[in-house]
């Protein structure tokens, strides 16, 4: 293998930590590595917090490796306490099974299932069935609780208090690792940075029990230069469905990110080639927005496909670039008689089927939710006339994604 994915992960900026910087890099330069990534069914749909996992995963099978992608449907009976303060919700395995579906069928937009080429497991094949005595003899034996406490992934619910149920988080991962070792001949455990405790974890059990090393790396989260968490919108987080967050929203979103994080985003989140981010990087100023045109144009594209990239860039242009095509906007006509007498803002937000009703309309437009050309509507008794329109149409605007043209006919 020629090109080692080692230096293109550390060259565009993935890596945090390793367990063997030297073993690793020699690994992957001179063998096909059969490697995972754990993926908790927590919500219906992988967000961007999980994209930048999924384009390692890419990177790594482009160069030969082999992914296994671990669906955390035992886990997640638990859930795992890394970064967080308080609990996570209990789930129903009726719906950690919904949710591990949608997982499956976004994962396989990324990564080559076919021929072997990489295997999607759940561990729920092995944690339901555990027996608890056992476990504890075979697996809790290797822990020591004192060097539990003091893991990064523990100290946020320390003061609040952590539940023996999700102390238990460690030892599942740990034994999943070790599973997928034995059965898969996995040597790799890849995840975010948040992970790097529960992968330690993995490792020494592995050592303990089948006196083999087993290694691990974590990757930066995906964060802005200001250190916040990236895909975090009002509307909550910045999901790969479509259903969930439209591919115009989502395309918007990478659109209007900070300058300072246009560069490592490229790098990260597409692939295009590392001479063309750096001739992008060389961008300043208002320039700048072409690089990051080209940014929510690659991310989307790789996320929704070619076509919707294509549909919310033009939509994109058509609604703040003053040109652009707004044809694939949904469309109501309304009759040059109408537009002269002017039609009530309620009566064409029913006309166009944005709302359901009078009484959601008036709330919508009570709450600032509507919009005539990025205008707020400020009343309900806003009538609606021919003055509004600009060549014979007018855009509407329902929240912060849902766009409606109205010409003139």
């Amino acid at each position: 293998m020629s090109n080692n994915v080692f230096n293109t992960l550390k060259e565009r900026g993935f890596i945090a930590q390793l367990t063997h910087e030297d073993e690793i890099k020699n690994l992957l330069e001179n063998n096909k590595v059969t490697f995972y990534i754990g993926f908790d069914p927590t919500a219906d749909s992988l967000h961007v917090g999980h994209f930048l996992q999924m384009m390692v995963m890419a990177h790594m099978q482009r160069a030969g490796h082999k992914p296994i992608a671990l669906i955390g449907g035992g886990t997640a009976m638990v859930g795992d306490p890394s970064g967080r303060s308080d609990m996570r919700k209990m789930m129903t395995q009726e719906t950690i099974r919904h949710n591990s579906d949608k997982f499956k069928e976004q994962l396989s937009r990324f990564i080559d299932f076919t021929n072997d080429r990489a295997q999607m497991v759940d561990n729920s094949d092995w944690l339901l069935k555990l027996n608890y005595i056992d476990f504890l003899r075979d697996v809790g034996v290797h822990f020591s609780v004192n060097r539990m406490l003091t893991a990064e992934c523990f100290k946020s619910r320390m003061e609040k208090g952590l539940t023996f149920i999700e102390f238990n988080y460690m030892l599942m991962q740990s034994y999943d690792f070790l599973v997928l070792n034995k059965k898969y001949g996995c040597q790799l455990q890849l995840g975010g940075d948040d992970q790097w405790s529960n992968i330690l974890g993995g490792i020494d059990l592995i050592r303990r029990t089948e006196s083999k090393e087993s290694y691990g790396m974590t990757f930066t989260l995906l964060t802005t230069s200001e250190g916040k968490k990236m895909g975090k919108t009002e509307k909550g987080a910045l999901w790969l469905d479509a259903e969930k967050t439209s591919p115009y929203d989502f395309y918007q979103y990478w659109r209007n990110i900070d300058d300072a994080d246009v560069v490592k985003c490229l790098k990260l989140l597409t692939f295009l080639p590392m001479d063309e981010i750096a001739g992008l990087a060389e961008l300043r100023n208002e320039q700048i927005n072409e690089a990051k045109k080209v940014l929510a144009y690659e991310v989307t594209k790789l996320v929704h496909g070619g076509k919707e990239a294509d549909k919310a860039k033009q939509l994109a242009e058509a609604l703040f670039g003053g040109g652009g095509n707004t044809s694939n906007l949904p469309t109501t006509e309304l009759t040059m008689q109408e537009a002269e007498a002017g039609i009530n803002i309620l009566d064409l937000l029913l006309k166009t089927g944005l709302v359901p009703s009078k009484g959601e309309g008036r709330r919508l437009v009570q709450q600032g939710g509507i919009y005539i050309d990025e205008s707020p509507v400020a009343s309900i008794d806003y009538l609606v006339n021919k003055s509004l329109f600009t060549n014979g149409e007018l855009i509407m605007k329902k929240g912060k994604k849902t766009y409606h043209k109205i010409i003139l006919k």
